[in-house]
């Protein structure tokens, strides 16, 4: 990937060294990005896009000025412009924690198969053959096929005098196709990512088929009268879960600015079982979520949020673990070079226990089996979410297929409500988190299959 002609140690630390503000650091970044979408048969989106810009982030007096750019040429007067927007909005002290200095250079991990040499035509002849893999299975009324590929590279400075430079790849593929007939319309849907490997997204042809038969075949599955039943989730929808209704409830940013959930997040709480542990890092190698600095140059971490059922931890940035007088965890991210960091996600996973899933399932007169997901909502502690696939369970064993149904209910009870953890971890890397405007950033989530007493399922 070209260099810009600024990228050097030397003249980021001359403008750094003279500022007039308490904290500042630049961000240059260099990226190359694919794109192919279809909606139905028809081709939406074909993108082959390179971009080269950065920002500066000011801190004075508690306020932050921010200014995001494309002319590099012109970075002395962009940190200017930055210490200026600061100085007018900052009116009280600052927090922000101390970190040592850190000066690195990151290599990229190497991949099976890099994208970036994969021709534009190859990756759209792909997604062709999916595409045409769906609309084979007769009953189906729309698909959507979509795969992006990405690279960049990001030079980081600061005032304190860290200097870090570091790559990154992602891949992801989302594949959804939806039945109709008459009056009933059915839909699922498979996503893969990985971080930079071609390989995760080709020869899925038996996969995608088999997405798009399930699409039809739920047209006719019965539907589940609603109620409480015991729930058995399966890795990905436990992930999922996680993320959403609990994962974000652990962002820093948003706890200390809501003193109702301030109150309800406090360390020390039992929120689970002794068999429950939460936690989230981006130490943890291979994943779509993992790195080895955050945006704000904080190494990364592993931090559990649940340990033996207890609340240990909470996600931060540098700014929010000051202000909360806790330690930052490398959780400042943004999801590109046009917008400053924020307390995100990284790799948010539920660890596994003793059991198998046949023991899980032991002792289940009449419950739910549920799979995959295809969408869902949050408000607060309260969060919907919309099953891809659905199973009753009958004396212990998966039986008859069900239409996807919605499970509904508050975190905080649900979590107590997990009596029964798996030993069969696995991760699901297809997906990618929004929040604050930055969308998607790549992240990770995973679970073993686990199992929730008294959860309400939404059916017929």
């Amino acid at each position: 990937m070209k260099k810009t002609s600024i990228d050097t140690q030397e003249q980021l630390t001359a403008i750094l060294s003279t500022t007039q503000a308490e904290y500042m650091e630049i961000r240059l970044e260099e990226s190359e990005t694919t794109r192919v979408q279809y909606r139905g048969r028809e081709i939406e989106d074909i993108v082959s896009s390179t971009a080269v810009g950065g920002n500066v982030r000011a801190l004075v007096k508690g306020g932050w000025g921010f200014v995001s750019f494309n002319d590099i040429d012109r970075l002395k007067e962009w940190a200017t412009l930055a210490v200026k927007q600061a100085k007018q909005t900052g009116k009280e002290a600052s927090n922000f924690s101390f970190l040592p200095q850190v000066k690195d250079r990151v290599k990229l991990e190497k991949v099976k198969k890099d994208p970036a040499n994969i021709s534009l035509a190859e990756k759209k002849t792909l997604m062709d053959q999916y595409n045409e893999v769906i609309w084979s299975i007769p009953g189906i009324q729309t698909s959507i096929v979509g795969y992006a590929d990405g690279q960049k590279h990001v030079t980081f400075a600061n005032s304190e005098g860290s200097f870090i430079e570091q790559s990154r790849k992602d891949v992801s593929l989302r594949v959804s196709a939806v039945a109709r007939d008459g009056g009933e319309v059915q839909q699922a849907g498979l996503s893969i990512g990985s971080k930079g490997d071609f390989s995760k997204v080709e020869n899925l042809h038996s996969q995608v088929k088999t997405t798009a038969k399930l699409a039809v075949d739920l047209l006719s599955a019965p539907k589940v009268k609603g109620g409480e039943y015991t729930v058995v989730l399966d890795p990905v929808l436990a992930g999922v879960f996680v993320h959403e209704a609990f994962g974000h409830l652990s962002e820093s940013d948003f706890i200390y600015e809501n003193p109702q959930l301030k109150e309800i997040m406090t360390l020390g709480r039992k929120f689970g079982g002794k068999h429950l542990n939460i936690a989230d890092g981006a130490a943890i190698p291979g994943l779509r979520g993992s790195f080895t600095y955050d945006d704000e140059g904080t190494p990364s971490t592993k931090t559990y949020l649940i340990k033996d059922g207890i609340l240990v931890g909470r996600l931060h940035s540098r700014e929010t673990a000051a202000k909360m007088g806790e330690k930052p965890t490398g959780n400042a991210r943004a999801v590109d070079y046009r917008f400053a960091p924020i307390v995100r996600m990284t790799n948010t996973i539920i660890e596994p226990g003793q059991a198998s899933l046949e023991d899980i399932l032991k002792g289940i007169v009449e419950g739910v089996y549920v799979k995959n997901w295809y969408g869902g909502t949050t408000s607060m502690e309260m969060f919907t979410f919309s099953a891809g696939e659905a199973y009753m369970i009958r004396n212990g064993k998966i039986a008859e297929p069900i239409r996807p149904v919605v499970l509904t209910g508050n975190v905080f009870t649900t979590l107590e409500n997990i009596d029964a953890i798996a030993n069969d971890l696995d991760m699901n890397q297809g997906g990618g988190c929004g929040k604050g405007g930055q969308f998607p950033l790549p992240v990770s989530n995973g679970s073993p299959h686990i199992r929730i007493q008294h959860c309400l399922v939404g059916g017929r």
